[in-house]
């Protein structure tokens, strides 16, 4: 499982914490490891882990940074991370976590763009943290996301369900309307599935 953090309930509930029970293993931050069963394995940004694949091969993830809200925000906010999934013979896979900087998208682009799949954490959540700043990005942002990654599909996660998101599936429409990638929005509601 990739977790991008453990700190927040929208983030990982009880169900959550459950079902990580199960899990054979969980990569996520350094902070969070140290919290969480000893199935867990801590990835700083840039560093990577390598996992077989059955049939051989292996599939590579990375963890890259994530900013959750304004520049400087980790103290309050805590340990975030994001990842990329690579392999010799299958498209990269982005999943930026709770994210809100494009200038970490932009870094991330310039060693792992073009993306074949960017799953982009949205939804524009806000709370009276920073003055209502965003935590994640907005639909624009998540629009312009798409275009830094040169992503051939962008799937936005984490935008609905919670009160702090402040924009939903309507405003991403929108947004990718007016931005142009459209044809490459990938919208689906809790339980549903997409394939390539």
């Amino acid at each position: 499982m990739l977790l991008s953090h453990d700190q927040h309930q929208d983030n990982l509930d009880n169900s959550g914490r459950a079902f990580l029970q199960r899990v054979p293993l969980t990569v996520t931050t350094p902070s969070g490891a140290a919290r969480l069963p000893s199935t867990t394995r801590a990835l700083v940004p840039w560093a990577h882990l390598d996992l077989p694949r059955p049939g051989g091969g292996s599939l590579r993830i990375t963890a890259v940074p994530a900013q959750h809200g304004p520049p400087d925000c980790e103290s309050v906010t805590g340990e975030v991370t994001g990842f990329v999934l690579t392999s010799a013979d299958l498209p990269t896979t982005y999943v930026s976590g709770d994210n809100a900087s494009l200038d970490v998208v932009r870094h991330i682009a310039e060693r792992f763009a073009p993306v074949d799949t960017a799953v982009l954490f949205a939804g524009a959540a806000r709370t009276g943290l920073f003055g209502g700043a965003l935590l994640t990005l907005d639909s624009e942002r998540t629009a312009e996301a798409a275009k830094i990654l040169r992503a051939r599909r962008i799937v936005p996660a984490h935008f609905n369900s919670w009160q702090h998101f402040t924009e939903g599936g309507e405003a991403l429409r929108e947004a990718f309307e007016q931005a142009g990638p459209t044809d490459r929005l990938v919208l689906l509601q809790p339980g549903e599935s997409a394939t390539p």
